[in-house]
């Protein structure tokens, strides 16, 4: 496997209390990945994994042979054959997904107890107490990958930094394929030069404002005290405010009660299409299944619900009772969201809530999407 060369590392020495050693796991276009693992022929044509065009299907996710044509993950499946006339779009096959998960998951796990995952193929690992490879997380990383390639013959996208928000930040620095390193000494170097299309949270539309107020970079928004960026931005602002600084002291939450559980997708452009609404909420329809198959929490779910954010930034919800998810009432909702306010569309999401439970408090949430 081609590994690429780790710039720096977080050495064991450096080491305390108010410093971690976060990697972030993101494997490369897992489910298309794992369909050409399984058929080789496959391997430099475009490939999707998703709905089939004439139910109204939407894209799973595609192969970075089909990103080149522009096909993206959320993509009606119709649109995404008149963007690649030769794309190949094979059913989600979600058992062998998860089966891969299992395994890819369990090498984490012999790393360090302390693993949180975002979804099937993407986790936080804090390896701060780590003793393997002699406390280095750069060796670590390097050692994951490196074991997730030959146990599974797939590809890992590895970040290593002082927290979690550089570390997801580092694991897209060379993907795919990729392994980068951001040393706590070079967080500040590394912070300074970041575009703030960059920042988590920064879409095109607020891209477009920040560089409408002169704000291209980090150091420019160094230079914007928090006050100033909340009467910008709102609440947001804070956000920008702390990840201008590299600042995000979130722990990797390993064992926690779930209260709720849910998914969300932000587009790469503001939209204010509703049947393209539609198709993003079919998409996070089957992840948030996944999720719940998973946890085996379902029986306790009392609520589902939808959130929205508007290019505004304003974030509006809607909810209803519910013991089990249904999509019709994940489209309704929208439709009761979206009315309220009638603005292109930044982000939406869909979940539940559940009763709480004595049992669900050592629940091991692994594997989720």
């Amino acid at each position: 496997m081609n590994q690429s060369q780790p710039t720096a590392d977080i050495s064991p020495h450096e080491n305390t209390p108010s410093l971690r050693k976060i990697i972030h796991i993101d494997m490369d276009c897992f489910y298309a990945a794992i369909e050409i693992r399984d058929n080789p022929s496959l391997a430099e044509k475009p490939v999707a994994v998703g709905g089939p065009p004439e139910s109204r299907g939407v894209l799973c996710t595609s192969n970075y042979v089909a990103r080149q044509y522009g096909v993206r993950s959320a993509m009606a499946t119709a649109t995404a054959y008149r963007l690649c006339k030769d794309l190949i779009v094979l059913p989600v096959d979600m058992p062998k997904y998860k089966k891969a998960a299992e395994h890819i998951h369990q090498i984490f796990k012999q790393y360090t107890d302390l693993v949180e995952p975002l979804s099937l193929d993407e986790a936080y690992l804090d390896v701060t107490a780590s003793s393997h490879c002699k406390g280095s997380a750069t060796l670590i990383a390097k050692e994951i990958r490196e074991t997730i390639w030959n146990r599974e013959k797939l590809t890992a996208s590895a970040g290593v930094a002082p927290n979690k928000f550089l570390a997801k930040i580092a694991s897209g620095w060379k993907k795919p394929n990729g392994l980068f390193v951001i040393k706590p000494n070079e967080v500040a170097e590394f912070i300074k030069t970041l575009p703030v299309d960059e920042l988590f949270g920064v879409g095109k539309v607020t891209a477009e404002k920040l560089h409408k107020y002169g704000l291209k970079t980090c150091t420019d928004l160094q230079k914007k005290s928090l006050a100033e960026l909340s009467d910008l931005f709102g609440k947001f602002g804070k956000q920008l405010y702390e990840q201008s600084r590299g600042i995000d002291n979130r722990e990797v939450m390993a064992n926690r009660e779930r209260k709720s559980i849910s998914v969300e997708h932000t587009f790469p452009e503001d939209i204010n299409n509703r049947d393209m609404c539609l198709a993003a909420i079919s998409v996070l329809h089957e992840k948030l299944q996944s999720r719940l198959q998973q946890t085996g929490l379902s029986h306790l779910i009392k609520n589902q619900f939808i959130k929205i954010k508007f290019n505004n930034f304003r974030r509006v919800t809607a909810e209803t009772t519910a013991h089990e998810i249904n999509v019709d009432v994940f489209r309704k909702l929208f439709f009761e969201a979206y009315i309220k306010v009638k603005l292109p569309i930044r982000l939406l999401g869909i979940g539940v809530h559940f009763n709480s439970d004595a049992d669900s408090t050592t629940q091991q949430f692994s594997m989720l999407i």
